[in-house]
C-alpha cells in the first residue's frame, strides 16, 4: 500500500428537487474514475466502511465522492421512500460526472439499492453494493433480488456473513460478483468472540473493492 497521502477532501453542496445534498470529495492525485457512495437509512456517510474506502481508494486512482442525501442534510431522522431517494440521486448525478471520468455508482444498504435501481438509466460504469439488503430481517420472502439483478453493469456485492438483511448463501446466482466478510453483520461489525477482528474484517472489504474496481474501465 502506498504511503503517499491523497489530497485533502473537499465539500460541495448540490441542490436537488428534494432539497440540498452534500458531496464529500476525496480526490485521487491522478484519478481514472469516480466512486460515488450513498449511505444507508440509519446513518450518514460517517460509517466505518465508507470512510475506509474514502481513505484507501484515492491511493489507487479512484476519487471517492461520499454522498449525503437531502433528508440527512436537513437533519431528519427517518429516510423517505425509495422513489424519493432515487429522485435526489438522479438530480445530483451531473455533479458526480462533472470531473469527466467514468462513475461507479455505489452505497451501503439503502444507498446500494439506489445505486442498483438507477445504474442503467444514469449510465454508471459499474455498481458497488455494500451490505445489500436482500430482504427485511426475518422476511426472506420479500426479496429485492430484482434490483440487484437489473443493474445492467458490472456489479460487486460485499456482504457480511452474519447480515440479517441477507447472508451470502441466500443470494441468487446472477451476473455479479459477491465477496463475503466472514462473521460481519450489516455494518461489518464482528462479535468479540469471532476469530477475526473488526480491523481484519474491514481490510477484507477494502482489499476486495480495490481489486475489483481497478479492473473496471
Amino acid at each position: 500500500m502506498s504511503t503517499d497521502h491523497p489530497p485533502a477532501p473537499t465539500g460541495e453542496t448540490v441542490p436537488t428537487s428534494q432539497g440540498e445534498a452534500r458531496i464529500g470529495w476525496h480526490p485521487a492525485e491522478r484519478p481514472v474514475r469516480v466512486l460515488a457512495l450513498g449511505h444507508g437509512a440509519g446513518a450518514g456517510t460517517g460509517t466505518r466502511d465508507l470512510l475506509a474506502l474514502a481513505r484507501e481508494l484515492p491511493r489507487h486512482g479512484t476519487t471517492v465522492a461520499l454522498v449525503e442525501q437531502p433528508w440527512r442534510v436537513a437533519g431528519k431522522k427517518v429516510a423517505p421512500a425509495p422513489k424519493t431517494l432515487d429522485t435526489a440521486w438522479r438530480d445530483l448525478w451531473p455533479a458526480l460526472t462533472a470531473p469527466g471520468l467514468p462513475v461507479v455508482a455505489g452505497g451501503r444498504s439503502a444507498g446500494a439499492r439506489v445505486a442498483c435501481r438507477t445504474a442503467r438509466e444514469l449510465a454508471a460504469s459499474a455498481v458497488l453494493a455494500l451490505s445489500f439488503p436482500l430482504h427485511p430481517p426475518g422476511r426472506p420472502e420479500r426479496s429485492r433480488a430484482d434490483e440487484l439483478l437489473g443493474t445492467g453493469v458490472p456489479t460487486l456485492v460485499v456482504q457480511g456473513g452474519n447480515d440479517p438483511f441477507g447472508q451470502p448463501d441466500e443470494f441468487p446466482d446472477g451476473p455479479y460478483e459477491l465477496v463475503e466478510v466472514d462473521h460481519g453483520d450489516h455494518s461489518f461489525h464482528v462479535a468479540k468472540r469471532a476469530p477475526v477482528t473488526e480491523d481484519e474484517a474491514l481490510r477484507v472489504l477494502t482489499d476486495a473493492v480495490v481489486e475489483w474496481i481497478t479492473r473496471q474501465r
